[in-house]
């Protein structure tokens, strides 16, 4: 299964924001909101999380504050803001595996990624991208290259990611089954623990975010293989993509977005989705993301949650292609 999700979640960002983005009035500003995300300090979802705080501060909230609730795979950040009071004081920024691919991945989760949350907004979207570090040889220039080496040497067959279930562990298996290799998936508790691990040459390689790599691709100490877009990226056009080295049913944009617990009211909603989107209109916060080959995804919580269902579609088809589960 194939489809330009970044032509369709560009014309999204591209309609809405012609809209422009207005802060409701709101009867009394909140002492303290936290954004929750499920995911170690470091990495891009932090860095999106934190720009966007600081920005949401005084005007949603007089402090907002990142709570980073790391482990499951993003889903003890997700459990914690459904049981949280629907005040929009806590939100929860997020990939969409927790809230989409886990569904066919895990028997059961801890909450119902649609009767559980509110769309509010998406925050930004982004490749993926395969990078090797320096336990593998400098000749594995490809995405083949590299399974061919794995198969040759299993014991150093492994790949990490930042988390089980996510986006980048489904992935870096499917490259697996495709190639027909035994990949065997690392799970960490966000990008940034599972680099330093392939760097120090611990582990081969990583899936994960393009912008987590790129500071140590510029200082020459890992390689990217390459991209998961339906195109080459617009920050990284000397990096080819999985579908270009034969692995079509890859094609794939990731992105992070923004989600209230159930039964938050809708003036609420509305005031952080603005706050949110004006957050992402502002020059120093796209300069800000585009360091980490991120660029922004501002939404009307509808067309999240019209994005989310198709996130999902797609899911469910490509986990069925391709056979995949962590459980």
């Amino acid at each position: 299964m194939t489809f330009d999700r970044r032509q369709f979640i560009q014309a999204t960002a591209a309609v809405l924001a012609a809209g422009g983005a207005v802060v409701p009035a709101y009867a009394q500003t909140p002492d303290t909101a936290r954004v929750v995300i499920g995911f170690a300090p470091g990495g891009t979802i932090d860095l999106a999380g934190r720009r966007i705080a600081e920005k949401l501060q005084p005007s949603f909230a007089k402090a907002v504050i990142v709570d980073n609730r790391t482990g499951a795979g993003g889903q003890i950040a997700a459990q914690g803001v459904k049981s949280a009071a629907p005040d929009g004081t806590a939100m929860l920024l997020t990939p969409t595996s927790p809230m989409s691919l886990h569904l066919f991945t895990y028997k059961k989760l801890p909450y119902d990624p649609v009767a559980d949350f509110t769309p509010v907004s998406g925050a930004v979207m982004f490749d993926y991208s395969l990078a090797v570090g320096p336990l593998v040889p400098a000749s594995v220039r490809s995405v083949k290259d590299f399974l061919a080496w794995c198969k040759a040497n299993p014991a150093h067959a492994n790949f990490g990611s930042a988390g089980q279930g996510s986006a980048a562990h489904f992935i870096g298996a499917a490259l697996g089954r495709m190639g027909d290799a035994d990949l065997r998936h690392i799970a960490f508790r966000g990008s940034q623990p599972a680099l330093a691990d392939m760097i120090g040459g611990q582990i081969a390689a990583v899936v994960g975010p393009t912008g987590e790599f790129m500071p140590n691709v510029k200082a020459g100490k890992i390689r990217l293989l390459a991209s998961s877009g339906p195109k080459r990226g617009k920050f990284t056009p000397d990096t080819p993509t999985m579908a270009e080295q034969g692995f079509k049913d890859l094609a794939y944009v990731g992105w992070f977005g923004f989600f209230v617990p159930a039964r938050t009211p809708a003036d609420v909603v509305q005031r952080l989705n603005g706050g949110i989107r004006q957050a992402l209109a502002q020059q120093d916060v796209v300069d800000s993301l585009a360091t980490a080959y991120m660029e922004p995804l501002p939404t009307a919580p509808a067309q999240m949650a019209q994005m989310l269902k198709t996130e999902t579609e797609f899911w469910a088809g490509l986990v069925k292609t391709v056979g995949f589960s962590v459980e």
